[in-house]
């Protein structure tokens, strides 16, 4: 059957094929050169310069009979695998990895070998199973490329990988019907491949845009969860984020909790240093705590020298992560070289069920964290009641996060906030 469509698409004019494949590539090469000047991801240019020399390489290979001088024989192929190289580069370059020069540019070479040999030129369908093999090659990298990436779902990511995955599996036809004798590779199974490559470069170009779109909304987003100095959520990314774990813990009803930081004397420190010293100290215990706690904890600024983390784990856990926090600020603090300033934090722990709102969470930790100040700062002071439901205490929770949301504008409301 499929041998029987390669010979009917022998009525389709390859010429005409050809040179629709090589506008509708050079259009798209084009119109992915200008997304890049709009969002200035460098994957964009890349895949628009590919797609410009791929449609060189059938304007070459169209043309190059009457180019004076003749040009070296298989170069408008090799042209092509460059191109399908430099899309996998591409996909590289789009998830922050690096491009393989040599691999990228090894299609070419193998092509170019082989077109040494008189034999392999004598034979169209040794050069189409080559051409296949290389293509097909270079189509499933690019699809793992963009299995690799992680952070997109399954759901989000299936198109991307699926196109290629097709594309690659397409090209790998004529090694197949080699293998079973099948003798027209070179006629009429070029009509098919110059359809399919239409459909692929159309169908590689919208993905690649999608993608494209939706890192900028990602980076832009990011942007506004963001804290600029410390890197860290700001309040808006800290609830949402937070939100998100507590959700994702209902089912396995797996406690969490809430610690409040508050870097000690920071006032004095900005009095005494400067403030430029005082955000380096909010930079310094940004990059401590990212690198103490875990990947998955969520950790923002809460505003001024306050931050906030939450993370799965009962009250012990969340005690011990307090206490490794507390420990290598104070270190890191006194290793700099260009003051050793004394900065230490105080710390507030309050755990609960995923059910609890996030609000009496923050409340109860909050209400520790000036039990630790009140204390003589630099340690950490535990909320031992675990909370499990928001309506066995409505009452106190109505009370608790009421004071959490006055205690600040008011500072003469009650001692351990004067205390501060």
């Amino acid at each position: 059957m499929l041998a029987r469509l390669a010979e009917g698409s022998m009525s389709l004019d390859i010429g005409t094929l050809l040179v629709i494949a090589t506008c509708v590539t050079a259009l798209l090469g084009f119109f992915l050169l200008f997304a890049w000047m709009q969002d200035r991801i460098e994957a964009l240019a890349w895949w628009g310069v590919a797609y410009l020399i791929g449609g060189l390489s059938g304007v070459l290979w169209r043309l190059g009979d009457i180019v004076s001088p003749p040009l070296p024989t298989g170069i408008a192929v090799a042209l092509l695998f460059v191109a399908v190289g430099m899309i996998w580069s591409a996909a590289r370059l789009f998830h922050g990895r690096p491009v393989r020069w040599g691999a990228m540019c090894l299609g070419a070479v193998i092509w170019l070998a082989a077109c040494m040999a008189p034999a392999f030129l004598q034979s169209p369908a040794a050069r189409v199973i080559l051409s296949s093999i290389i293509v097909a090659t270079y189509t499933f990298t690019i699809a793992a490329e963009l299995w690799r990436e992680r952070r997109k779902s399954l759901i989000r990511r299936w198109p991307a990988v699926f196109v290629p995955m097709l594309h690659g599996a397409i090209f790998l036809f004529p090694v197949a019907l080699a293998s079973l004798g099948v003798r027209s590779l070179a006629t009429g199974w070029f009509a098919v491949f110059a359809i399919e490559v239409v459909l692929y470069v159309v169908g590689a170009a919208f993905i690649v845009l999608v993608l494209a779109k939706d890192r900028t909304v990602h980076r832009y987003k990011a942007a506004a969860e963001t804290d600029p100095l410390t890197g860290l959520l700001n309040r808006r990314g800290f609830f949402e984020a937070a939100g998100a774990l507590m959700t994702g813990k209902k089912t396995s009803q797996t406690p969490v909790s809430v610690l409040m930081f508050d870097l000690d004397h920071f006032k004095s420190i900005n009095d005494r240093f400067g403030h430029k010293m005082g955000d380096a100290m909010l930079d310094l215990f940004a990059k401590v705590v990212r690198k103490t706690m875990r990947a998955h904890d969520v950790i923002g600024r809460f505003g001024g020298e306050e931050f906030i983390a939450i993370l799965s784990g009962a009250l012990a856990d969340a005690c011990a992560a307090a206490e490794r926090v507390r420990s290598a600020f104070e270190a890191a603090a006194l290793a700099l070289e260009s003051a050793k300033i004394p900065a230490t934090v105080s710390i507030g722990v309050a755990c609960g069920m995923p059910a609890v709102s996030i609000d009496i969470l923050i409340a109860r930790a909050d209400a520790a964290l000036y039990r630790a100040k009140a204390n003589g700062r630099n340690r950490i002071e535990p909320d031992d009641a675990m909370v499990t439901d928001v309506a066995e205490h409505p009452a106190d929770c109505r009370i608790e996060v009421r004071a959490a949301a006055y205690a600040r504008p008011v500072p003469a409301l009650s001692v351990p906030i004067l205390m501060r």
